[in-house]
């Protein structure tokens, strides 16, 4: 089962000129070879593929990577906000080291995160 721990960073923005270590996400996700969430799997394995959201000066947020048509969201059971965060285009892609992804956050702010690791769970 190739499952993956990947760990996003939040990448360079005005309130973060160097980008932030302290700012970002760890989830457990599905990879096929090319670097792509492979549906099948994630569905085979769902209860394995967690995210938890980690956010200085915030509690963090521990939930679930889910798939809902054709995008890809991170849901947190509980919420307060009661939305999901969606993870933008991630249907094209790929979650390799170095390669950057942007979330829509609660706050309805548009975040880039840099991949800054990629290991087999």
């Amino acid at each position: 089962m190739p499952l993956f721990r990947v760990r996003l960073e939040l990448a360079r923005e005005p309130l973060h000129p160097a980008g932030s270590k302290l700012h970002g996400y760890e989830l457990v996700a599905p990879i096929d070879v090319e670097g792509h969430l492979d549906v099948a799997l994630w569905r085979d394995n769902r209860e394995a593929c967690s995210v938890h959201r980690f956010w200085q000066g915030e509690p963090p947020k521990h939930g679930h990577l889910t798939h809902i048509g054709d995008r890809w969201r991170f849901h947190y059971p509980g919420d307060d906000a009661g939305e999901d965060d969606p993870i933008y285009k991630l249907t094209q892609h790929r979650l390799l080291l170095g390669e950057y992804v942007s979330v829509d956050e609660d706050d309805g702010e548009r975040h880039a995160y840099k991949i800054v690791s990629v290991q087999p769970v």
